[in-house]
């Protein structure tokens, strides 16, 4: 006779053992147990919640924020401007030349309305600005040579000399002299300002979705040089009127060319590409962006110098500007319809609609939950072998259903024969379900049928099956 193979380990016996009992484990299929409540008010509460993240889903994600489109945010853009338009002051015509800067015509740019002239300063000395700190002195011992203030117009030579007007003294300084407080004349250019033209072109580029636009109506004939900008009959016409602009913003026109200010025209370009490209259209808004009411630093101004030379001496014009500075910003989205994103928002407004169960449950266990009837309804105990091997290995076959339960003995029923050759000891016990309230046997919002005998008393109730079933399959 072959010799008897040997025995594997009991350990390599219940790894395998645990191996396949995963492994059918895993192609189960389950599914969950639903209990209906009949309940009135419980339902509607459930059935407002379900509608009102149906409608906030439909509605506002898909309606207004178009969740369902790939969006890009940022178009590229250029942004060329143009200022046309003469005024004239007290004593001079001025041109777009003098009063553009600077005059490249780009997205940021100045028009100027007021100048302080302070002409022919050479370089020597002369007396500092009364607007300068510590520059007012009694005598040459208040004063400092060599001393050099920052905020002031030059080098301090140490005396002290009468000011250029008044009876005031301030330290001398050397620089260029006569300094602006000094010898300034002030100039208004805002007459004809409100009538300057100024023509925006602008063009956009979303390279997600290979469109462009520009906000210039393809026109072969003269179209531009006799329209003007309107909102309904000259969209497409970007030539604005200073006043318009300032109008616009909500400012005084006068007021703001006094003391010079910072207006921002605001482009916004959102396209929807699932529509045609004639939807697609700029929408401009005009606002001011300095704060005006802030005393400290109120208003726009800026200096520049004019140079040249008079008998061989270098000569300059110090002229300090107030003016408009106008800021052209472009911004935008476009938005495509895409797959993924569809998918996503969908998803996400099925996986809401289970808030409604949720708040349901919580007010169906909390407010409504006498006696405790639904949670015995809606809660199942498991429970494992008392008297279960100590390997961890068959205690998780065991609770798999995959290892048959140890014997225990048991007092078999008297009237009960037992089969020929089976002993107490050898009697298996079936799966003992967990005790349970007798309030679990109770219906769920049973209506009160009357106190007779009646149909319902004669036919066993399903939800007692589940307690004597051993493999949980009675359904409620």
């Amino acid at each position: 006779m072959a010799a008897a193979e040997p025995k594997p380990p009991a350990g390599v016996a219940a790894a395998r053992r645990l191996a396949r009992g995963c492994w059918s484990a895993f192609w189960d299929y389950e599914t969950p147990k639903v209990i209906v409540v009949k309940n009135r008010r419980l339902g509607v509460v459930y059935r407002l919640v379900q509608l009102l993240i149906l409608l906030y889903f439909v509605w506002y994600v898909f309606i207004v924020q178009k969740s369902y489109q790939d969006r890009e945010t940022g178009p590229e853009s250029s942004v060329i401007t143009k200022v046309k338009g003469i005024t004239s002051s007290e004593h001079k015509v001025w041109d777009v030349e003098e009063y553009v800067k600077p005059p490249e015509g780009g997205s940021v740019f100045s028009i100027i309305t007021r100048i302080e002239v302070t002409p022919s300063q050479t370089l020597g000395t002369c007396p500092e600005s009364v607007r300068v700190s510590n520059a007012t002195c009694n005598s040459d011992e208040d004063c400092v040579a060599g001393e050099l203030d920052m905020l002031g117009n030059g080098v301090r030579t140490g005396r002290c000399v009468p000011y250029y007007h008044g009876a005031s003294k301030t330290c001398e300084v050397s620089g260029w002299c006569p300094v602006e407080d000094g010898a300034s004349v002030s100039q208004f250019l805002g007459k004809m300002a409100p009538n300057f033209t100024i023509l925006i072109k602008n063009s956009i580029h979303y390279p997600k979705f290979q469109f462009s636009k520009g906000n210039i109506e393809n026109r072969k004939d003269s179209y531009l040089k006799h329209c003007m900008f309107d909102e309904v009959s000259h969209l497409y016409c970007p030539i604005f009127r200073l006043g318009f602009i300032v109008e616009r913003a909500g400012e005084n026109f006068t007021e703001l060319a006094h003391t010079g200010g910072v207006i921002g025209v605001i482009i916004n370009w959102d396209c929807d590409l699932d529509l045609p490209a004639s939807n697609c259209n700029p929408k401009y808004s005009f606002r001011r962006l300095d704060p005006k009411h802030t005393p400290a630093s109120s208003g726009y101004n800026f200096r520049f110098a004019k140079y040249y030379k008079i008998n061989g001496s270098t000569t300059r014009t110090l002229i300090k500007a107030y003016g408009i500075r106008i800021d052209v910003i472009v911004h935008g989205q476009a938005g495509k319809f895409s797959l993924i994103p569809t998918i996503i928002n969908l998803a996400t407004a099925l996986t809401s609609i289970g808030v409604g169960s949720f708040l349901c449950d919580w007010i169906l266990l909390t407010f409504m939950n006498k006696n405790k009837v639904y949670s015995h309804k809606k809660f199942d105990k498991v429970c494992t072998p008392k008297d279960s091997p100590g390997s961890w290995p068959v205690t998780l076959a065991l609770v798999l259903g995959q290892a048959p339960p140890p014997p225990c003995p048991y007092s078999t029923d008297p009237s009960r024969p037992q089969e020929e050759g089976q002993s107490q000891a050898q009697v298996i016990l079936p799966p003992r379900p967990c005790p349970m309230s007798a309030l679990s046997e109770q219906m769920v919002d049973t209506p009160d049928r009357g106190a007779g005998p009646g149909p319902w008393a004669s036919e066993p109730s399903q939800q007692d099956s589940a307690l004597t079933d051993p493999r949980g399959l009675a359904q409620l």
